[in-house]
């Protein structure tokens, strides 16, 4: 365990001094990173996004995602939720709102020796299905939930 929170401190530090690895060319800079999300996170159908994000690779329903996030969201703009996974070797974690404007809400690259384990808030515009995709070793794997939206939604 000692060895796994030293080479998280040693990662943290590496971020903190960013601007000394950059200088160095240790780090891409930051426009790269803003780049990558403005690609992701476009305006439009989630068929749009899936095809973007994952390409044509087969998405498989999973037991193994857990998502804990409320039936009925009385308030749109703040819904918790929670996502852990028991797949081995997860990489990524994407968390989608079928039904927002835009709707890949967050994404996660994770560190082998991290759980998966997120934690987050969605805004979301109406009822809809959140959908969490886990990027595996081994593939593409999914869990759904449907949340009802009562008031205040992200639309407009």
């Amino acid at each position: 365990m000692t060895e796994t929170r030293r080479s998280f401190i040693k990662k943290a530090l590496t971020f903190s001094t960013y601007p000394l690895a950059s200088s160095l060319g240790w780090l891409a800079p930051f426009s790269v990173f803003a780049k990558w999300q403005a690609e992701n996170f476009k305006q439009g159908p989630l068929e749009d996004t899936l095809k973007h994000l994952f390409k044509d690779q087969k998405i498989t329903d999973s037991k193994d995602i857990a998502i804990k996030i409320p039936t009925i969201a009385e308030n749109g703009a703040v819904v918790p939720i929670t996502v852990s996974s028991t797949l081995p070797d997860v990489r990524t974690v994407s968390i989608l709102v079928a039904k927002n404007p835009v709707p890949l809400a967050a994404r996660f690259e994770l560190s082998p020796e991290l759980d998966p384990f997120i934690s987050a808030r969605l805004k979301m515009a109406e009822t809809s299905e959140v959908i969490v995709i886990t990027e595996t070793g081994s593939g593409l794997y999914s869990a759904r939930q449907l949340v009802k939206v009562t008031i205040g939604g992200c639309g407009g």
